[in-house]
């Protein structure tokens, strides 16, 4: 029966959690679109998508992460019935997201002539460049999209940003389509096709949004008559007080994995190929840790907001445990079908690239094993960081994001990748080396977080 303490939440968690992970597989469906078809043209074409997209990731996590802070602020505001502090919290995060999506468009576009001092193959910066510029663009639009998410998911409306993310997926294929490969009257533009489709999905995904929420009861007195001549420069500070930690906390994490990308490029186009593939695929699985992540954030912000914290204990516990479950499904799949999954990228069929392709296969085989083994320990550091932004905490959980993927982490994928034979093996073993310390550090914070809080509450009574 102690189990069913836990058990009984699945039904809502996963009702609740369902359209989110859509809605983020919908994003890196976007980027597994692109690979998929690129990767017919060739494994430079793949390569130079992921160089590309290196960047963008980068700059990505900043701005995602930023925007997290709004969903606990929102759930908080709604667990008090507090309707316009939610209002003001996302009216300010709005602000400040768009004005972070203009300056990561302008950093990335200004930084892409590091392309050139890092070691990649020249066939592979010479198509990266191009692309880049336009996917560099959908900055501005991605950022922005994810403040009305982020609300939408404070307000438990989690469904909403799912329509809008799949609405523009089917954009993204269809432009795909036409603009790589030259159909329908358009021309065949390669990698710079993927990223005019990319760019085009983003804009049409934030109306969608928008037009969504603007039309539901509740949430339509969130989005509509924002005056933006009422700023707060306290309110101001509390998102940046939130949002700053949790941008640093992603950042650690993407920019560790970006750092594989770029040190198999070092090792040459064939093992950034192999690293793309296997990446690509745990990013899929990724996702849905990072449902189960919102999730924690929604619903223990809420708790927060009611001053209930052994429930919100009891919760916390019940998404990780239906986290582990999914991740060690995840990690079964991965185990049976590593020799399957990346023909999915390359053509086998091409006899000129059939050499390449074989050597990417066997590279990509190897890295899906350890892709699986860091199942669990990827699904429990999210969900962790999740259920530590909805109680609001997120200092430590920086600090701990820092030392588990740059101290722990990524010297090992240097040694192993650099100085060993194991090469793109040795790079992901470090990867499943960091991935292990983030789970283990944020898991015990957060159990000794919410010892703290029920302790505390129950001195309050007493």
């Amino acid at each position: 029966m102690l189990l069913e303490r836990y058990t009984r939440e699945f039904g809502y968690n996963l009702r609740l959690a369902g359209p989110v992970i859509l809605g983020m597989l919908g994003h890196t469906l976007v980027a597994f679109v692109d690979n998929i078809m690129v990767g017919q043209l060739g494994t430079a074409e793949l390569a130079a998508v992921s160089l590309g997209n290196s960047f963008m990731f980068v700059a990505m996590s900043l701005g995602i992460g930023f925007s997290t802070a709004i969903t606990p602020l929102v759930a908080e505001a709604e667990g008090e019935g507090n309707f316009s502090g939610g209002k003001i919290a996302f009216k300010h995060g709005l602000v400040l997201c768009t004005l972070l999506g203009l300056a990561l468009f302008t950093t990335v576009f200004l930084a892409k002539p590091l392309m050139h001092l890092m070691k990649q193959p020249d066939e592979v910066v010479a198509l990266a460049m191009p692309y880049l510029t336009y996917v560099a663009i959908s900055l501005v639009p991605l950022i922005i999209f994810q403040a009305f998410k982020q609300c939408s998911d404070g307000l438990s409306l989690t469904r909403y940003p799912m329509y809008a993310t799949l609405v523009a997926n089917v954009v993204n294929v269809l432009l795909n389509y036409s603009f790589i490969f030259g159909h329908f009257g358009a021309p065949a533009l390669g990698v710079v096709g993927a990223a005019i489709g990319t760019l085009a999905s983003r804009v049409i995904m934030i109306w969608v949004l928008w037009w969504f929420l603007a039309h539901h009861n509740k949430a339509k007195w969130y989005v509509r008559h924002l005056r933006f001549r009422i700023l707060s420069t306290k309110v101001f500070k509390k998102i940046l007080g939130l949002g700053f930690p949790s941008a640093m906390q992603m950042f650690f994490e993407v920019v560790f994995f970006t750092g594989a990308i770029w040190l198999s490029g070092v090792l040459g186009k064939n093992p950034q190929a192999a690293n793309q593939i296997a990446l690509n695929l745990s990013s899929m699985t990724f996702m849905v840790a990072m449902g189960f992540s919102v999730v924690a954030m929604i619903r223990v912000g809420n708790q927060k907001g009611k001053g209930a914290f052994s429930e919100l204990r009891r919760i916390a516990f019940s998404i990780f445990l239906l986290a582990l479950i999914c991740s060690v499904l995840f990690a079964v799949v991965f185990l049976t079908f590593n020799h399957w999954l990346p023909t999915m990228y390359l053509d086998m069929s091409n006899l000129e690239q059939l050499s390449d392709n074989n050597q990417v296969l066997e590279m990509a085989k190897t890295l899906i094993i350890i892709a699986a083994l860091y199942q669990i320990s990827d699904a429990i550091q999210v969900v962790a960081l999740g259920a530590l932004r909805g109680l609001q905490d997120v200092f430590y959980p920086t600090l701990y994001t820092f030392f588990a993927y740059w101290i722990v982490g990524f010297p090992i994928s240097i040694y192993l990748g650099m100085y060993t034979d194991l090469g793109i093996t040795g790079i992901w073993i470090g990867l499943l080396a960091g991935l292990v310390m983030a789970a283990l550090t944020l898991l015990w914070r957060f159990h000794k977080l919410s010892r703290r809080f029920i302790g505390s509450a129950s001195g309050a009574l007493s």
